[in-house]
């Protein structure tokens, strides 16, 4: 595709509604099955949570997998389980959304940031290297928006200290580090099934843990810390009293949420492809306007494409991201930052004394940054509304 194929400078939009940002591919197979959910008077944890769980385990080859109900659920117990203790570190990036270093609070450790590779947009291992002390007990790296993060110096670093890794894969589901997949690296690999990610079930996450024990606990933790859960509790063989192990939580997934998800994980691969072909499409529009598109993977990786972030370009355009951001509004096309830098908001800064200063290039990441629609149930006639839309703003500065 040539830029005039979609480009006429003078011709923005005139769509007749607007764009939504993230919009779920949610086919006929999801509702028939959770029609049939509804339909079998099981609607809590139960047999759909389990066949996608063992879905779930066989995309990614590796390891034991449990559901829960969100990705920050699942870096929750991921933590507890890993032994994380007050007073303890965990290094992780300040580009991601909050529920990363939220998760790391709720343990009672300490989050300590580590800045980003300007390409990538990934924490950066010699960022991490410089900042171990003897406190650090893990490394949470996130594959921003389904970019793989160096997992090999990051593998390395935790060998050398006694680390735990615990895989933020809420965008990489897909994604894959020289063959091998996001989550597989550390001890927990969590995923989420928000309803804008690559695979949806509404509400929802995944644990992947590479121990059958550690497996066990995390079940246990995600229903209030019961020896059994409900379906084993009121199943065919008969009550069984059950009895709480430990203080857990009110985490696990649902069957009417499974059974999304059965449906969607079948179909993720066409629909990467389908993400892929958008991807590329922006790339190419967008090559010669002042503006940094995301690095693609190196040859040996995995690309998850779950977001098309673009920044703008300060030396070469002076219009505020903000005012892009309304005028892309204006010409009824979605979008989202991702993310403001964690040093940035002021939770972090009066808790910690961040001041995003001491990050800087995620602080002007996150100041800069567009994300545009890509998901695949965008028609083409959409990818090139904002395709248009853009260009028109971006060449009239």
């Amino acid at each position: 595709m040539s830029h005039g194929d979609t480009t006429p400078q003078d011709h923005p939009t005139d769509r007749d509604s607007m764009l939504v940002f993230g919009v779920p591919a949610v086919g006929e197979e999801e509702i028939a099955e959770v029609t049939a959910t509804l339909r079998s008077g099981w609607l809590g944890t139960g047999p759909r949570v389990h066949r996608f769980e063992t879905a779930f385990r066989e995309y990614k080859g590796w390891g034991h997998a449990v559901g829960c109900n969100s990705c920050t659920a699942a870096m929750h117990m991921s933590l507890l389980v890993a032994g994380l203790q007050p007073g303890d570190e965990v290094i992780t990036t300040p580009m991601t959304f909050c529920a990363t270093v939220n998760a790391i609070i709720h343990t009672g450790a300490t989050p300590v940031l580590a800045d980003i590779d300007p390409v990538t947009l990934n924490i950066d291992p010699e960022h991490i290297q410089a900042h171990i002390t003897p406190r650090t007990r893990a490394i949470l790296p996130v594959h921003f928006a389904g970019h793989p993060c160096r997992m090999d110096a990051i593998t390395a670093i935790a060998r050398q200290h006694g680390l735990k890794i615990i895989e933020d894969c809420a965008h990489a589901i897909e994604t894959e580090f020289r063959g091998q997949k996001a989550g597989t690296f550390g001890d927990f690999g969590c995923f989420s099934f928000y309803v804008n990610k690559n695979v949806t079930t509404g509400e929802g996450g995944m644990m992947l843990a590479r121990d059958a024990e550690d497996a066990k606990r995390l079940r246990c933790l995600s229903l209030h810390g019961l020896s059994h859960d409900a379906w084993n509790r009121f199943g065919t063989s008969g009550y069984r009293h059950y009895q709480v192990v430990e203080a857990g939580f009110k985490y696990n997934m649902m069957d009417i949420q499974a059974a999304i998800g059965i449906h969607q994980l079948a179909r993720v691969e066409k629909n990467w492809l389908r993400r892929k072909e958008i991807w590329h499409r922006y790339q190419e529009a967008f090559a010669d306007l002042p503006v940094l598109t995301p690095a693609d993977a190196p040859p040996e990786c995995r690309h998850a494409y779950h977001l098309f972030p673009v920044r703008i370009d300060p030396a070469r355009t002076d219009t505020p991201r903000d005012e892009i951001l309304g005028q892309l509004t204006r010409h009824k096309i979605g979008t989202g930052v991702h993310y403001l830098s964690i040093p940035d908001h002021p939770f972090y800064q009066r808790h910690f004394g961040w001041s995003p200063d001491a990050w800087p290039v995620a602080r002007d990441v996150g100041r800069h940054t567009i994300s545009l629609p890509l998901y695949p149930a965008m028609r083409d006639e959409d990818v090139t509304d904002v395709i248009r839309a853009f260009r028109a703003i971006m060449t009239t500065r």
